[in-house]
């Protein structure tokens, strides 16, 4: 049987998930390249998300994203990519990915944990800034998280070594199952 190429894997889920740190684990587990997406608009813009959204609102930081998210594709080199916890939620950006045929993974963490990490952050999470209105944003992108291929519950017991080893096992148990329906 020919090996198939490596899938571009994404991950996504809400801020504070772990997606950056799992995304590193899984890209070092694949030896292969990765993008955080928020550090490659930050790099592309010379200001990162929260003086965006600060500065010019969250609308236009959602286009700045997208486009950021068609860059990062089209240099085609990355074959893991962690989406910022909002890129998920547009549909332009999951009928991309759809297109790619990207495996996207959600990293499904508890409001409490992601709570505590954007604490710890400081200020750096412009869209949760009040514990309420996190709370109220991360249920309403639940729904939009559960559209992805593959749902890993990510929490305080599991580290992101652990997490990477599982969605590269689920990563490779598609890519046989889709090579023995081509067969």
């Amino acid at each position: 049987m020919k090996a198939t190429a490596q899938p571009l894997i994404v991950i996504t889920g809400f801020m504070g998930a772990g997606k950056t740190t799992v995304a590193a684990a899984l890209a070092r587990l694949r030896a292969c390249s990765m993008i955080d997406l928020d550090g490659f608009i930050a790099a592309r813009e010379g200001r990162g998300p929260r003086e965006i959204i600060d500065e010019d609102g969250e609308p236009r930081f959602r286009q700045i994203e997208s486009g950021a998210l068609r860059a990062a594709l089209a240099m085609d080199e990355a074959r893991v990519i962690a989406l910022g916890g909002g890129a998920w939620t547009i549909e332009g950006n999951r009928q991309l990915l759809r297109e790619r045929e990207a495996f996207v993974v959600w990293l499904d963490a508890p409001f409490a944990l992601c709570w505590r990490r954007i604490m710890k952050a400081a200020g750096a999470r412009p869209l949760a800034r009040d514990e309420a209105l996190a709370l109220e944003l991360y249920q309403k992108r639940r729904e939009l998280y559960a559209l992805a291929r593959l749902r890993v519950e990510a929490d305080e017991r599991s580290s992101p070594s652990q997490l990477a080893a599982g969605i590269e096992a689920e990563v490779k148990l598609f890519q046989r199952i889709k090579e023995g329906e081509r067969q």
